[in-house]
């Protein structure tokens, strides 16, 4: 199949993918911050929990429920700094998604990633990495809100964790969407011969 990348082209689509993959991965998984409650392991994303308190009425106590999910409604997200860090961070993911995807499909199709296209796809990309960083430097903000703060005994604050912890490993796969950069794109279209000609001719 004919390609329109050369062969850096093909290492940044195959790099690009697999960050935009990994942001999304996690993004969607709830285990950005974890902590206890009534004994058993509470963990936390953005749009996402793991275990949450519910009274059982035959036993008329509190008891943990052991299941990941979303929360009920989009209002439900414990605070607002978490909610525009869902847009901000979802937004920039699907972002980072959209350019992998037309990088990978310029592996198989012929003049489908020109300059003009590369440079545009390199802008969006690395608007994405941005909107991703905003997110992660506005999920902090959050730290202060009431299901936070159960979770770990009222002592934590924002930018203040407390008793809690951060997956690191998340955080770390996330943030290398911050480390595209805008001129990425810039070799990754399929020079024509005439264009390496004129190359020649100004070198010389």
């Amino acid at each position: 199949m004919a390609s329109s990348l050369t062969c850096t082209g093909v290492i940044w689509a195959l790099l690009s993918f697999l960050c935009a993959a990994t942001s999304c991965v996690g993004f969607f998984m709830p285990y950005w911050l974890w902590g206890s409650q009534l004994g058993k392991s509470v963990s936390f994303g953005t749009f996402r929990r793991c275990s949450y308190p519910v009274h059982d009425e035959s036993r008329q106590m509190m008891v943990m429920v052991e299941e990941c999910g979303r929360y009920a409604s989009f209002q439900g997200i414990p605070s607002a700094e978490w909610r525009i860090c869902t847009i901000v961070t979802g937004l920039g993911c699907g972002l980072l998604l959209l350019v992998a995807l037309t990088a990978l499909m310029g592996c198989c199709v012929s003049e489908l990633i020109s300059r003009t296209v590369g440079r545009v796809a390199g802008g969006i990309q690395f608007l994405g990495g941005l909107l991703i960083g905003a997110g992660c430097a506005l999920y902090p903000l959050g730290w202060d809100s009431e299901e936070v703060r159960q979770t770990c005994g009222y002592i934590s604050g924002q930018f203040d964790l407390g008793c809690l912890g951060v997956d690191r490993s998340t955080w770390q796969a996330r943030n290398t969407a911050q480390q595209k950069h805008q001129g990425g794109m810039r070799k990754a279209h399929q020079e024509t011969p005439e264009v390496r000609e004129a190359g020649r001719r100004v070198s010389e």
